[in-house]
């Protein structure tokens, strides 16, 4: 018992250290960069105010949410702030500006997140159609994938093009030259990501695996993650040559060896320092690599920082 003990305050001086090491660095160098005075108008269409012909794929800075159809899985004030990431549906990240969403799946077809269920995916395809027939020039990057530990739903590759035929984007590497109007009136890159069955092919209307990538970092430590995402990052190619989608994640994850294991206090610890991250990768010469951004609990300030970012890109200024 004392040694467990002992552990345990050891792992909190350690989260304490970490959360202080990113407040010195923010006090140090700031969390200024190009566009970060941006606001878009209204978030739901800030694609279509930064200009269709001019944005071109690779130049976006995407606003990503982390398991973005958590916000009603388990049971809540019980199960559910073990697995909840985000706090409003899917509809809601889309019309609060994100537009990459993160869908984890399980064989009859419900949104999970580890062994917890929620509502099935119908409600998730309902929200994206909603919000595309709202809008005319948003792109959305719709990632579905079987859970780690579940078997894949059936037939889910047609469901998918059943649903969203007429919006999806075909896979295709040129895609990522294009403008957003090039790519017009299709509107959804669906990355379909099963564990067994046959992944999407050159040319079909669904995407494989390989075109969304990124490092999970598994650690409830901010600092830790954060110059991780970092070094990963400028491990990449800068995005105007790469073929693919990069991911970097501004979360941490609750460890089973620290006394807090819910989510939002932890992800909490890394949360608010988005703007801190660009101005790093700025700062260190690697900015040019990132593409989607994503968080827990996506708020209108983690997507102001990433619209921003685009924003001067397409500017010249970043």
């Amino acid at each position: 018992m004392g040694a467990q003990l002992a552990k345990q305050v050891e792992r909190r001086k350690s989260v304490a250290a970490e959360k202080l090491a990113l407040i010195e660095l923010f006090e140090g160098s700031g969390d200024q960069f190009p566009g970060c005075d941006y606001r878009p108008a209204d978030r739901k269409t800030w694609m279509s105010a930064l200009g269709p012909a001019n944005l071109r794929v690779h130049q976006i800075v995407w606003p990503g949410t982390h398991d973005s159809a958590t916000d009603k899985i388990g049971l809540r004030f019980i199960s559910r702030p073990f697995a909840q990431c985000q706090s409003c549906s899917v509809y809601r990240q889309l019309a609060g500006g994100a537009r990459v969403l993160d869908i984890r799946v399980q064989k009859d077809r419900r949104v999970c997140h580890g062994i917890l269920l929620t509502y099935g995916v119908d409600v998730v395809i309902r929200d994206v159609k909603r919000f595309l027939s709202e809008t005319e020039h948003e792109i959305i990057v719709l990632e579905i994938r079987t859970e780690f530990g579940h078997e894949d739903p059936p037939d889910f590759d047609k469901y998918l093009i059943e649903q969203l035929g007429e919006h999806l984007i075909p896979q295709h590497a040129a895609v990522f030259e294009k403008t957003v109007a090039e790519l017009l009136p299709r509107r959804v890159i669906c990355v379909w990501k099963p564990r067994k069955s046959p992944a999407p092919k050159p040319g079909d209307p669904l995407w494989s695996g390989g075109f969304l990538k990124d490092h999970w970092i598994d650690t409830d430590l901010p600092k830790t993650k954060f110059e991780n995402n970092l070094k990963r990052l400028g491990e990449q190619q800068p995005n105007a040559s790469r073929k693919y989608f990069y991911r970097v994640e501004n979360t941490v994850t609750p460890q089973p060896d620290n006394p807090v294991v819910c989510v939002r206090p932890v992800t909490g610890r890394i949360h608010g320092h988005g703007r801190l991250f660009i101005a790093q990768a700025i700062g260190r010469g690697i900015a040019d690599r990132l593409q989607v951004f994503s968080t827990d609990f996506i708020n209108d300030d983690f997507v102001d920082a990433c619209v921003g970012l685009t924003h001067a890109r397409i500017e010249g200024k970043a």
